[in-house]
């Protein structure tokens, strides 16, 4: 049965760096396959994020280009989203895609949050 398996989100401040991976089931990671990453921030839709095209070129989301690389290991049957200079509008959660031999294939999503956080008070007193 074809699975897809996202890990890697996280919390990362602005300008912060993250690394996706997605483990696909082999019988359907086939260069022959469309495969990508799509995001969606909360109250907006799904958008593509980056894709390997089936001629093995990559396209890229307007607003992501020069910052993420999309990469995918053949040894391990893993894609990878390399994510770099982060911004809060990079939010959102972020689902792995495959298209193959007519059927189309999500992972479960894993949720990305570019932010300072709220922040830990500390005190130190003598």
């Amino acid at each position: 049965q074809a699975q897809l398996v996202e890990s890697g989100g996280g919390l990362v401040p602005p300008g912060g760096s993250l690394t996706l991976s997605c483990a696909v089931s082999q019988n359907i990671f086939s260069r022959h396959a469309l495969m990508g990453w799509y995001r969606q921030a909360p109250g907006q839709e799904r958008e593509l994020v980056a894709t390997f095209t089936t001629g093995g070129g990559r396209t890229y989301a307007d607003s992501v280009k020069g910052r993420f690389t999309i990469s995918r290991d053949t040894l391990t049957n893993t894609m990878y989203l390399l994510m770099n200079n982060l911004e809060p509008e990079d939010t959102g959660i972020y689902y792995c895609n495959v298209q193959y031999s007519g059927s189309i294939y999500w992972g479960q999503g894993t949720q990305v949050t570019v932010s300072w956080g709220q922040g830990t008070r500390v005190t130190v007193s003598s």
